[in-house]
Parts: C-alpha cells; sequence; structure tokens
C-alpha cells in the first residue's frame, strides 16, 4: 500500500505529502460540520423520542419522512452526485469558465424539471403511493395510521425536490473545494424539525403533523442558505432545460446505472420499510433510532471522507495519475480502518445504555423501546466497517466513470437482502422469527 498502516497514524501533519496534508484538512473540516449536524440530529431523535416514541403516529411520521430522504439519496448526495462531479471535474479542469457555467445552468434546468414531476405526481397520488411504500398501515386495523401517513406525504414530499437542489448546489461547491457550506446545510434540517416539535405542535390536532411541516420549512431554508456561496464563485445558476447538451447527456448517460446501483441499497431500506409495516407497531420506530446511531460514525467519517474525496480522485483520473489515484484511496481506507473498529466495539457493547441515556425521557420512549431498538442497533454494528468501507470503494468507481461495477455488487447484495429478509421474519418455525432484527440483520450480511 506504499506507506505502512502504523506509519499512516503516526506521522505528523508536516511529514505527510501535500496533497494528503489537503485532503485530511478537508476531511477533518467536514468531519466537524457533519458532527454538528450529527449531535444536533441526535438532540433531534432524542425530542422524537420524548414527544413521539414508538406510537403509531410516530411510525407514521417516520414512513413520511423517510421516503423522501431514500429518494434524496438517489437524486441528490447519491446517483447524481456521483455521475455530475466527476464530469463537472473534468470541465473545471479541461474547459473554460464559460463552458462550466453553460453545463451548470442546463443541468440545474433539467434536474430541477424531472424531480419536480416526480414531487407532483406523489403529492396527487399520495393515498396510492402509502399503499406502495407501507402496505401494512393499509391492510392493518388501524385505518388512522394509514390516513396520517398519505397527508403527512403530501406536506414532505415536496421536500425531496428542495433538498434535491441544495444537493446540486453542494456537488458544485465541494467541486471548487467549498467544503464546510455543504456539510453544514443539514444543520438547519435538525433545529427546524426541533423547533416543530418543541414549539409548534402543541398548537396541531395532529402534534406530528406540525414536524411534517417542518420538514418542508427545512428544505426552503437549506437551498437559499446555499445561494450566497454559488453567488460567490459566480456560478448562480440560471436554469435552462437542454437534454441535447453534451455534459448533460453524459450525465444522464453516467447517471443510469448509478441510479440503478445507488437505489440497490435505498431499495433494500425501502424494503425494510415496507416489510415492518407488516411487523407489530413500533417496529419502524425502532428500525429508526437503531439505524440513528449507527448512521453516526458513518456519516461524520466515512461519507465525509468519500465526499473529500470524490473530486479528487475524479482530477487524478482525468489527469491520467493512476499512482496518486490509488494512494489517494489507500489513504481513505486505512483512515476508515482506523475509526470503524473501535465504533463498532463500542455500538456492540453499550447499545443498550447509549439508547437509554440518549432517548429514555418521559413515558414515551420506554425501557422496552430502548431493548427493541438496541437489538437492531447492534446487528446494524456488526456491518459497520463493511458500510463505511463501501462509501470509499464505490466512490473510486464513480470517479473513474465506472457505474457498472458498482451496479453488478449492488444487484448480487439486493437478492441476498431480499431472500434474508424473507428468511428471518417469516420463517415456518416461531424460534427462527426475528422481526425488525432480522431486517437490520440482512441488511448487514447484504
Amino acid at each position: 500500500m506504499g506507506v505502512s498502516f502504523l506509519t499512516a497514524f503516526t506521522q505528523s501533519p508536516e511529514q505527510l505529502p501535500e496533497k494528503q496534508k489537503g485532503l485530511l484538512k478537508s476531511s477533518l473540516l467536514v468531519g466537524v460540520m457533519t458532527m454538528i449536524s450529527r449531535l444536533l440530529g441526535l438532540l433531534r431523535d432524542v425530542v422524537f423520542a420524548v414527544y413521539l416514541g414508538d406510537k403509531p403516529g410516530a411510525d407514521a411520521f417516520f414512513v413520511a419522512f423517510k421516503v423522501p430522504q431514500f429518494l434524496r439519496r438517489l437524486f441528490a448526495e447519491g446517483a447524481f452526485s456521483q455521475a455530475f462531479v466527476p464530469v463537472l471535474s473534468e470541465y473545471q479542469t479541461t474547459r473554460s469558465r464559460v463552458e462550466v457555467k453553460r453545463l451548470i445552468d442546463r443541468v440545474a434546468g433539467v434536474l430541477g424539471l424531472v424531480v419536480f414531476l416526480v414531487c407532483f405526481v406523489v403529492v396527487l397520488a399520495s393515498p396510492w403511493f402509502t399503499i406502495l411504500v407501507a402496505p401494512g398501515f393499509y391492510l392493518g386495523d388501524d385505518p388512522e395510521k394509514y390516513q396520517l401517513t398519505s397527508e403527512m406525504i403530501r406536506i414532505t414530499f415536496p421536500y425531496l425536490f428542495l433538498i434535491t437542489m441544495t444537493g446540486f448546489a453542494g456537488a458544485v461547491l465541494n467541486t471548487y473545494n467549498q467544503f464546510a457550506v455543504p456539510a453544514f446545510t443539514p444543520v438547519f434540517l435538525n433545529i427546524c424539525l426541533i423547533v416543530s416539535a418543541v414549539f409548534v405542535s402543541p398548537y396541531f390536532e395532529q402534534p406530528v403533523m406540525a414536524i411534517a411541516w417542518g420538514v418542508l420549512m427545512a428544505g426552503i431554508i437549506q437551498l437559499l442558505f446555499q445561494m450566497p456561496f454559488l453567488l460567490r464563485l459566480q456560478l448562480m445558476p440560471t436554469p435552462i432545460v437542454d437534454f441535447s447538451h453534451p455534459g448533460v447527456k453524459r450525465i444522464m448517460t453516467l447517471m443510469l446505472p448509478a441510479l440503478f446501483g445507488v437505489s440497490v441499497s435505498q431499495l433494500n431500506l425501502m424494503l425494510d420499510t415496507i416489510l415492518a409495516s407488516f411487523l407489530p407497531t413500533g417496529s419502524v420506530s425502532w428500525l429508526y433510532f437503531s439505524d440513528r446511531i449507527s448512521e453516526l460514525p458513518l456519516g461524520v467519517f466515512g461519507i465525509a471522507i468519500a465526499t473529500v474525496i470524490l473530486p479528487n480522485l475524479s482530477r487524478k483520473h482525468a489527469a491520467n495519475d493512476p499512482v496518486r489515484f490509488s494512494a489517494t484511496v489507500d489513504w481513505a481506507l486505512r483512515l476508515v480502518l482506523l475509526i470503524s473498529i473501535p465504533a463498532t466495539t463500542a455500538l456492540l457493547v453499550l447499545a443498550l445504555p447509549i439508547l437509554k441515556t440518549l432517548f429514555m425521557y418521559g413515558d414515551n420512549f420506554t425501557l422496552f423501546t430502548a431493548q427493541m431498538s438496541a437489538f437492531s442497533l447492534q446487528a446494524y454494528a456488526l456491518g459497520l466497517l463493511a458500510f463505511m468501507s463501501i462509501k470509499i470503494l464505490a466512490t473510486g468507481f464513480y470517479a473513474r466513470q465506472d457505474m457498472k461495477t458498482p451496479v453488478a455488487i449492488g444487484v448480487k447484495a439486493m437478492i441476498v437482502n431480499s431472500v434474508l429478509n424473507v428468511v428471518f421474519i417469516f420463517p415456518m418455525h416461531h424460534f427462527w422469527q426475528l422481526g425488525h432484527v432480522g431486517l437490520a440483520l440482512a441488511t448487514t450480511i447484504a
């Protein structure tokens, strides 16, 4: 790997190569910004635990909130970013400033139109869409939960358009090494949801509806926050719908397999939500709380490192520099290994104390809720090293504009996940039935 594992972590910043020092500083900056967001996210989840717990209204909100969040990872940080950033980095390296601006304008127009149409259709057809994403609510014995989910999807789904355009702006900023602003932006989502739950919900007949409106407000604030920084770079887009632009065509060509590849993991998560809707009330909430804790090290470190190295790797690939490309991937993997092993150990050993300490306030988040969430948290924790490593390795393929390899691997993982979901939660013998823990364990194994 060029540098020994031990040496890579005992070097002082002055001893590191200049490029790696820059990557380390950027990763730390993104990590700090993400840590602020994640800590507020934990506070947000504490508020959710106090005000919602694992009651039917909580299950309804988590479905209405998670669905646009899943799709956001396809349209914003996921497939779109993985296709857009390499092309934009190439334009930045080899083309004029005018050509870069022309590309940004046309991508903004095409992406905005497509996502707007998706949101429009889902808002109009929310009752049918709810049946699709949470059929257990529709077929179960609690029609109010189904109705509440449908109403909240109408409110939360336009967030997808707002956060997608926010992600587009963030991709532009990241390409120009402006990492702090996109990393800090999610803070506003957490602030809006906390304010909605604590101060606004008492004024609603259904308090959980206030939090749904908080999601929509957060999308507006996040998008507006990025605009001054684009103006400062003189890259504020003027959206133009032009499917014929060569750069747009290339991004679409790259995005289609990337969309399928990223959608594999999102489909796995969506399948978990669909199956959890058939399980006892609270299952969706237990998975939500455990997933949020397991996402903390993944988001603060794994995603932060992957975000920083994507434009860097894209430029190295465009410059035909495989040696430095490989060295950067090696460096990122060593850093992930250093972080994930102690984090996994901590989550396995301390799952229940962590959940009790963070969320067990008031009457809604009970000891039983904490125990159920701890079981699924331990199942997710077993896969933390794999989840973090995938972020780095997949980024290497995307930077080389190779979307097919991650797709092929992702399809196999989706098949494994689907089969294991059925094996673990719908067994012939009762002693095999793992319920919501089986969903988390299937995701980890896949």
